[in-house]
């Protein structure tokens, strides 16, 4: 099974690039959104840790906000507690698929967080900065202070494209996405 890691800059559009793989994909985000609303376990472990601001099941998204912003080491605590349940999923997904060619990981903190294997292909989604800002900005839960402490977890987009094997120029254009996803696997397989 070849494993193709899609890494680049928040809203640089990785999850565009990946559902256009025509592969299985490990959604990271979508995973952890469902965590927030379906188990029970993660609720109460984060209502451990954070009790000021975790108070009801489902999680909602506002108090996970709320105790980022009142206190930076909030997001450690967090990540610790969801990160585990998540390389869990990724786990399953991956025994799932084992059959398939090629799986696409979509996780915002691949390289960042280790869950990469040297074997792993990265393609880098490279996006100019004024596309970045106008998508970032529609999405409705836009909130700059967050995507600031998020983008500083982040490793720099410029050392990112050093570790990519591939990079693709997104324009959120369909075609063109497609065709250099063609030329990519074509060099894959």
């Amino acid at each position: 099974m070849i494993r193709i890691g899609i890494i680049g800059d928040i809203g640089s559009g990785k999850t565009f690039v990946a559902n256009n793989f025509g592969y299985p994909v490990f959604n990271a985000d979508y995973e952890v959104a469902l965590l927030y609303k379906k188990n029970k376990n993660i609720f109460v472990k984060l209502n451990k840790k954070l009790p000021k601001f975790i108070h009801s099941f489902p999680v909602k998204k506002n108090e996970i906000v709320d105790a980022i912003l009142s206190d930076k080491n909030n997001l450690k605590k967090i990540i610790n507690i969801v990160h585990k349940e998540i390389r869990k999923k990724l786990n399953l997904f991956l025994k799932k698929n084992r059959n398939s060619k090629i799986v696409i990981l979509d996780i915002p903190l691949l390289i960042e967080n280790k869950i990469n294997n040297k074997n792993d292909i990265l393609v880098f989604v490279d996006s100019k900065r004024k596309d970045i800002q106008k998508k970032i900005k529609m999405r409705s839960n836009f909130n700059n202070k967050i995507f600031n402490i998020f983008r500083k977890i982040q490793l720099k987009p410029i050392l990112k494209k050093k570790k990519s094997h591939f990079i693709i120029k997104n324009t959120f254009v369909k075609k063109p996405v497609k065709q250099n996803i063609k030329k990519i696997l074509k060099k894959i397989l």
